[in-house]
């Protein structure tokens, strides 16, 4: 096997044109020969190169609007041939058949029309056909192909080319080859990911997955964890979209802190008042509305300040320079918001290591999309927990009636319960948590964990009851006992949200009864691992 070949012959059919030109140019200087379709041909000569048609080559016009153009002995051929095989050689001049040395392809833009809300018949128009089944060609007989799919390559395989007198080494077309398998693998996925959502496949036979990367991480979880990000292509505002302004680059558990976050501070209606997430290790904190973001901010700071340092904040409004001068007087890894003021850009540059991401705009908490999950052997999928409940769906179970502060309050805890590690107790007072317990082996723990949140931190406020006293408690599922529920009342607790439907509902409607509690069902629970 020799482990260089040169390019003297190249086939250049792309849907995105970036860089076109400028290769095109390039791989003339060197004195390859381009072939081209379509509109690339188009550009190439309209730029004052000389292209030869695939058309000339194979000896068929483009037919059928262009979806019959490069499937043809002529071109796969070409691609395919073996030159170190005389048999492939001697058929290659039978047919008169060209080597092609370096396919350049991107497909029609799929992703694109997708992420744009494309009806059905312009999905199927946007599936490209040639441009894969060369790209697969190519990639298999990469010991003699290259084989180019994105722009960001362009620059790479000049290089190559002037390393080595015109030459690819093995290498270079082996990583290329990787590169272009993983892009017509991704490719499929969207396509039948899309059709099965088009439609209503619950659970396809097969499921793809795909990303592409955006970033390598320094390492995962833990320091001897490799890690990388990926993309998937849906344009979900949050962590994967936002633009970082300043600090230190991203970790994993920055990242998944940070979406954990934007998700969370998304519940919450910008038009309806300002909003603030902080989280830690994936659970919220602290969590509150307020009039301004600043206000919202302190509430939420107060909950838990010892969580607080450290932390990662989101807001459902523009970063204002009153909000960003509370931020900076502790240590927060990362800030998250849809926009931000130039004064509080300002302060923010002070803390070079304090990461700010901006965003175009909230995650929609209510848009279906699909949730994976890794298990041993396999993947867990299933869809997003988008399930919603407004006022008209709660069902009072007591004797005593919420007010309608408490409904707020228990409706407030039971969106930010939706997005605590089960199981959940969250206690509320005046739309900011005040106690969070998050994780626990039982319900009755998690409720002594938020309780104890709520008195210590009612101690470092120098206050003489809990921060619970009074407040509207949350749970993520229903209470198998009474237990957890007395606990909560215990702690101050005095109206509480649950789906209910538990075997044991009536023994602990009757506790709420005997405590004077005001009690409702959702029907609907909300666990999270």
């Amino acid at each position: 096997m020799t482990d260089l070949h040169p390019v003297r012959r190249a086939l250049l059919s792309v849907s995105d044109k970036t860089g076109l030109i400028d290769l095109g140019k390039a791989l003339a200087a060197r004195g390859v020969e381009l072939l081209s379709t379509g509109g690339s041909a188009k550009a190439l000569r309209d730029a004052g190169l000389t292209v030869k048609d695939v058309s000339d080559v194979t000896g068929f016009p483009e037919m059928m609007d262009g979806r019959v153009k490069t499937l043809h002995p002529m071109v796969h051929g070409g691609l395919l041939a073996l030159r170190d095989n005389d048999t492939h050689v001697a058929a290659m001049n039978e047919h008169g058949i060209g080597a092609i040395d370096l396919l350049v392809v991107n497909l029609y833009p799929f992703e694109a029309a997708l992420a744009r809300g494309a009806d059905y018949d312009e999905m199927i128009e946007n599936i490209d056909i040639g441009g894969p089944a060369m790209i697969r060609a190519a990639s298999k007989n990469h010991l003699f192909v290259n084989v180019v799919t994105d722009v960001q390559d362009y620059e790479a395989l000049l290089a190559e080319l002037d390393a080595n007198d015109g030459q690819t080494t093995y290498a270079f077309r082996q990583r290329l080859s990787q590169i272009a398998y993983a892009r017509t693998a991704a490719y499929d996925a969207a396509v039948s990911n899309w059709m099965a959502t088009a439609i209503e496949e619950k659970a396809p036979r097969r499921r793809a997955f795909a990303g592409e990367l955006k970033q390598t991480l320094r390492y995962g979880e833990n320091s001897h964890q490799q890690a990388a990000f990926y993309t998937d292509g849906t344009n979900r505002p949050g962590v994967a979209t936002a633009v970082q302004l300043q600090g230190k680059e991203l970790s994993y558990n920055n990242i998944n802190d940070t979406d954990a976050a934007y998700e969370l501070v998304a519940e919450f209606d910008p038009a309806d008042s300002a909003a603030v997430a902080i989280i830690k290790h994936a659970n919220p904190c602290g969590v509150a509305k307020g009039a301004t973001l600043v206000e919202a901010y302190q509430k939420a700071f107060d909950c838990d300040r010892t969580s607080a340092f450290g932390g990662i904040v989101a807001l459902n409004q523009p970063l204002d320079a009153a909000t960003a001068q509370k931020i900076v007087e502790i240590f927060t890894e990362v800030v998250i918001a849809p926009g931000a003021s130039d004064e509080a850009k300002e302060i923010f540059a002070a803390k070079k290591n304090l990461r700010l991401l901006l965003t175009d705009g909230l995650p929609d908490p209510r848009k279906p999309i699909v949730a994976y999950k890794q298990v041993a052997g396999g993947v867990l999928v299933q869809d997003k927990d988008v399930g919603y409940v407004g006022m008209e769906d709660l069902k009072v179970v007591t004797e005593k009636a919420p007010t309608d502060a408490q409904m707020q309050d228990m409706l407030f805890a039971w969106k930010v319960a939706k997005h605590v590690k089960s199981n959940a107790i969250v206690y509320v007072k005046d739309n900011a948590t005040v106690g969070v317990g998050a994780g626990q082996m039982s319900r009755l723990d998690s409720a002594n964990v938020a309780a104890a949140k709520a008195g210590r931190m009612a101690a470092e406020l120098g206050l003489e009851e809990s921060l619970a006293k009074g407040c509207a408690v949350a749970s993520d599922a229903f209470f198998p006992f009474a237990d957890g529920l007395l606990e909560a009342a215990a702690a101050g607790g005095a109206c509480v949200i649950q789906p209910g439907g538990s075997m044991r509902d009536d023994e602990v409607i009757k506790a709420a009864n005997e405590k004077g509690l005001a009690m409702v069902f959702t029907g609907m629970r909300h666990f999270r691992h």
